[in-house]
């Protein structure tokens, strides 16, 4: 299957993992139609509404910092093709491929049922991520704005989250944002994968320009918005040698810090990564896989906590080198933000506010 431009996959095969019979189209009948009936059109962006039963979730990951999400969307219509949240849409019957940045799924309850969870008696107060599986700000973030109103609920909650994004469209909710900054209940961090647009425009096809993010990052530091950076993922080969020019840019740009993820190819990313490097980078594809099987002790992927971020081996210790100068030359580092909790009041309306 050839690239769709403003796609990063390149494949749309279902998942057997679940034991979904696997569907394979008949190439006759696929020029017969396309003889009769012309081209196929462009893929478009499909959204079905979902109305989940709760909307807080909850992991005890040791190598994760945080113990609550709320991810607004299932899908990710950035399409990056790196990304590790691609298998989830195998739960779901459809593929992780061309179907996860494509097909997807909205929770326009997201605010009700957070209301709800926040009012519960006996709820305890730990910062919510937002952006931890999906991006909160991705394009169709424009129309439902189902993180805003996640958010509103925050500001008058006064309760603490982490957001996690590569989209400039974050700075739409500056206005919230600032307001949670001055009590120190929020934390932004901005992915900047690439300075390279030729690059980014098929690793992360609809994400938002390598130089709107760091516009971002000046934006929110300016009003006042604790703001990081992550150069997530760190691929071999494809964007390794931006490691310095990366992070030299996001802290002229006013980021308080950066960090880094190795690529992670879990599942089905693993072939979906393969069939994009063999479109967008055949010069090199064997160079990089090899490369990721050293840093994932000999396979594709390393599921283990602690070492799934970082990887092993030698091109581990090289990049997390590099890193760490680099970041020094930057000034960046320190100490760590800590958000605040004490200041969490019940929702308007909660059973707990008659008391």
């Amino acid at each position: 299957m050839v690239a769709e431009k403003g796609r990063g996959a390149t494949l749309n095969g279902e998942s057997r993992r679940f034991a979904l019979p696997e569907r394979q189209a008949d190439g006759d009948w696929l020029d017969m139609a396309e003889a009769i009936d012309g081209a196929q059109p462009r893929l478009r962006t499909h959204v079905t509404v979902e109305h989940p039963r709760t909307i807080i979730a909850r992991n005890s990951s040791p190598d994760i910092a945080f113990s609550q999400s709320i991810n607004a969307y299932r899908g990710c219509e950035h399409g990056c093709i790196y990304c590790f949240a691609r298998p989830t849409h195998a739960y779901l019957d459809l593929s992780p491929g061309l179907d996860f940045e494509s097909r997807l799924f909205a929770k326009p309850d997201a605010a009700a049922l957070l209301r709800k969870e926040l009012g519960k008696r006996g709820y305890i107060v730990s910062p919510i991520a937002m952006g931890t599986n999906t991006d909160p700000y991705q394009p169709i973030e424009k129309d439902w704005r189902i993180t805003r109103q996640v958010l509103e609920v925050f500001v008058e909650t006064r309760h603490p989250t982490f957001i996690t994004t590569k989209s400039d469209r974050i700075l739409q909710d500056i206005d919230l944002l600032a307001d949670l900054a001055r009590d120190n209940l929020v934390a932004v961090m901005i992915s900047v994968t690439t300075l390279d647009p030729r690059v980014a425009r098929t690793l992360e096809p609809r994400a938002a320009h390598p130089e709107k993010r760091l516009a971002a990052i000046a934006r929110l530091a300016d009003a006042g918005v604790p703001v990081s950076a992550n150069m997530s993922p760190i691929i071999p080969a494809i964007n390794d040698h931006e490691i310095e020019s990366v992070v030299a840019r996001v802290a002229a740009a006013g980021a308080r810090d950066v960090s880094y993820i190795l690529v992670r190819l879990p599942h089905e990313v693993a072939p979906l990564f393969r069939a994009w490097l063999d479109e967008h980078h055949p010069d090199r594809a064997g160079k990089v896989m090899a490369i990721i099987r050293d840093l994932r002790g000999g396979r594709d992927n390393d599921p283990h906590f602690g070492s799934r971020m970082k990887g092993q081996g030698v091109w581990a210790d090289l990049i997390r080198t590099r890193f760490i100068k680099a970041r020094r030359k930057a000034g960046l580092g320190g100490e760590k933000l800590a958000l605040r909790t004490d200041l969490f009041r019940p929702p308007e309306g909660a059973q707990m506010r008659l008391f």
